[in-house]
C-alpha cells in the first residue's frame, strides 16, 4: 500500500506555515499597543495643561515648588547639606523629605534647568518661580519619567503576564493608562509617583517572569525613591523567602536566598553612598524621611483613624506615643494574614494578592497617611483588571474620588470628571466588567460559606447594584461639593463625606481581597468567552 505524503505545512505552527500572517498579527498588535500609549500620553498632556498645586498661593506655595526647590537645595549646596537645617536649606520650607533616589533625581532635573535657564534653580531668588516657560518644563520631566519607567513596565506586564486573547490585553492596558488618580495626582497636582511605582512594577514583571535578583534590584529603587513604598516590602519579602523554603534551603533555596539579599544590599549602599560615611548624615536622613513628630493623621484622608476621628476624637484622647503604638499593632495584625499566606503558598498570584492586602492595611490602619498613598494600594489593583474587572474599576474610581477635596483645591475639577467619566465607561465597555460577573468569576463562593446563617442570596446581582449606587452617590457628592456651601458649624462636612464614604469602599476591598486570597482562585472562564 502506498502511503501519501504528510504536509510538513500541518505539523507546524501558524507562524512557520504562515509568516507573513504571523507577522502582520504582531504588526497590527503593536500598532494597537502604540496607539493605546498615544491616547495614554495625550490623556496626560491635557491634564498637565491645568493648574497645580499652590499655584501663585505665596509664600508656601505647594508640591509643585516643593519639587522646584530641591532642584534648587540639590543644585547649589554640597549633598551633607541636603538633609540638615543650615541658613541656606530652610527644612520648614519644603525640605527634602524623600529617600536619596528622589534626590539624584531632583539633581539630574536642576542640571537641566540650569541649562535653560538659570533662574529657575537660583539659591535663594528662585523661591516661588512661576511662569508659562518652567510649567512646561516640570511637565515635561514628569512625562520623561513616566514615559521611561513607568509606562514600559505597564505594556509588558500587560502584554506578558495577562491571560486571554491579544484583544483583551489591549484593553486591560488602555484601562491601565487612563487610570485617573495617578494621572490626576503627578499631572494635575504634582508629583513623580510614577517613578516610585515604575520601579515596583518593573519588579512584578521580573517576579512574575523569574527573575528575581532583578525584580530585588528594581523593588530596592522604588523604595529609595519614596519610602512608602515600604507598604508593598513584605509581600516582596514573603514571596521570596517562601520560593527559597519552598526550594529548600539546601537545594538552592539558599543561594537564592543570598543572591537576593546581595542585591539588596548592594542596591541600598549604592544610593546611600554619599551618607554612609557619617553616621550623623545617615540618621538625619532617616529622620526626615519618618517625620513621625506630624501625629497620627493631617488631612481628611479616607482611612480608618481619620473616619474613626468623627466619632471618637483620637488625638485628644489618646497620647501621641499611644497613637504611634496603636497604629503599629494595628497594621501589623491587619498585614500578618496576607503575609504568612503568601509565606506558605508563594504563587504569582498570592503574591498579586499580597500587594493589595500589605497596601490596604497601610492606608487603612498605619500612621501618618496622606490621601495620596491611596495611589500605592490602587497600583496592585490595576494588576487585577482583567482577573477581577469589576471590583478592580470599583475601588480604582473610588481612590480618585477620594482625592476630589485635593483636586478642588488644586482647580482639577474638569480634568476630575473628564478622566473618571472616561475610566469608567471604557473600564466596564472594554473589560466587559458587568457582563461577566458571576459568583464563580468574582470568588464569591467563599463569602457564601462565611454567610452560612443567612438564606441564600444572589451576591454577585447585589454586589452590582451596590456598584451602580455606589457610582451615584459618588456623582452627587462631587455635585454637592462643588454647587453647596456647608453649614458655617460644619465647615469640613463634604471632605469628611467624601473620606468617609471612600472608607467604606477601601474596608470592604480589603476585605474582599483576603477573603479572596485564602480561597480559590475565580475561574478564568471570563476569557475563554473573549476569545
Amino acid at each position: 500500500m502506498r502511503l501519501k505524503p504528510v504536509s510538513l505545512n500541518r505539523c507546524l505552527p501558524l507562524k512557520y506555515t504562515k509568516p507573513k500572517l504571523y507577522i502582520l498579527r504582531i504588526m497590527q498588535s503593536w500598532c494597537l499597543v502604540s496607539i493605546c500609549v498615544l491616547l495614554g500620553v495625550v490623556v496626560r498632556w491635557g491634564v498637565s495643561l491645568n493648574s497645580y498645586s499652590g499655584a501663585g498661593k505665596a509664600p508656601i506655595f505647594g508640591d509643585y515648588e516643593a519639587q522646584r526647590h530641591w532642584q534648587e537645595i540639590t543644585y547649589n549646596l554640597p549633598v551633607h547639606e541636603w538633609y540638615f537645617n543650615t541658613t541656606d536649606n530652610d527644612l520648614n520650607y519644603w525640605g527634602l523629605d524623600y529617600p536619596p533616589l528622589t534626590a539624584y533625581h531632583s539633581l539630574i532635573c536642576a542640571h537641566i534647568a540650569q541649562i535653560i535657564n538659570p533662574e529657575w534653580v537660583q539659591l535663594h531668588k528662585s523661591r516661588g518661580y512661576e511662569s508659562t516657560t518652567h510649567k512646561l518644563f516640570m511637565r515635561t520631566t514628569v512625562l520623561v519619567a513616566d514615559f521611561f519607567i513607568y509606562i514600559p513596565a505597564m505594556v509588558l506586564y500587560c502584554l506578558w503576564l495577562h491571560d486571554g486573547t491579544i484583544k483583551r490585553k489591549i484593553c486591560t492596558l488602555l484601562c491601565f493608562l487612563i487610570y485617573p488618580g495617578l494621572i490626576l495626582i503627578d499631572y494635575g497636582h504634582f508629583q513623580y509617583n510614577a517613578v516610585s511605582l515604575g520601579f515596583t512594577l518593573w519588579a512584578v514583571l521580573a517576579l512574575g517572569l523569574g527573575w528575581d535578583g532583578l525584580g530585588s534590584m528594581a523593588f530596592s529603587l522604588g523604595l529609595n525613591y519614596k519610602q512608602m513604598e515600604l507598604y508593598h516590602a513584605l509581600p516582596f519579602f514573603c514571596y521570596l523567602l517562601g520560593k527559597c523554603f519552598q526550594m529548600g534551603l539546601l537545594e538552592g533555596g539558599l543561594l537564592m536566598l543570598l543572591k537576593v539579599a546581595v542585591t539588596v544590599l548592594v542596591t541600598f549602599a549604592l544610593c546611600w553612598l554619599p551618607f554612609l560615611s557619617d553616621p550623623a548624615q545617615t540618621l538625619q536622613v532617616f529622620r526626615r524621611i519618618f517625620p513621625v513628630a506630624r501625629g497620627l493623621f493631617e488631612d481628611k484622608v479616607a482611612n480608618t483613624w481619620c473616619s474613626l476621628n468623627t466619632v471618637i476624637k483620637i488625638r485628644s484622647v489618646l497620647s501621641s506615643d499611644f497613637q504611634l503604638y496603636l497604629s503599629f499593632a494595628c497594621t501589623v495584625l491587619a498585614v500578618l494574614p496576607s503575609c504568612i499566606r503568601l509565606l506558605t503558598k508563594p504563587t504569582f498570584w498570592q503574591f498579586k494578592l499580597a500587594l493589595v492586602n500589605s497596601s490596604l492595611g497601610f492606608f487603612l490602619f498605619s500612621y501618618q497617611v496622606h490621601e495620596k498613598s491611596i495611589l500605592l494600594a490602587s497600583l496592585p489593583v490595576c494588576l487585577f483588571l482583567n482577573d477581577l474587572p469589576l471590583i478592580s474599576v470599583w475601588f480604582l474610581q473610588a481612590s480618585s474620588f477620594s482625592m476630589l477635596p485635593l483636586f478642588l483645591k488644586d482647580g482639577l475639577l474638569v480634568p476630575y470628571v473628564v478622566t473618571s467619566l472616561a475610566f469608567v465607561y471604557f473600564s466596564i465597555y472594554l473589560l466587559s466588567a458587568l457582563e461577566h460577573c458571576s459568583e464563580e468569576e468574582l470568588g464569591l463562593g467563599s463569602f457564601q460559606k462565611l454567610l452560612f446563617f443567612l438564606p441564600r442570596m444572589d451576591l454577585a446581582c447585589i454586589l452590582k447594584w451596590k456598584f451602580y449606587i455606589s457610582i451615584f452617590a459618588m456623582g452627587c457628592l462631587s455635585v454637592a461639593s462643588i454647587t453647596l456651601s456647608p453649614p458655617p458649624h460644619l465647615p469640613d462636612l463634604f471632605p469628611v463625606l467624601v473620606s468617609t464614604f471612600s472608607f467604606v469602599h477601601f474596608l470592604g476591598t480589603f476585605v474582599y481581597f483576603n477573603v479572596i486570597q485564602f480561597s480559590e482562585q475565580p475561574s478564568k472562564n471570563r476569557h475563554k468567552k473573549n476569545k
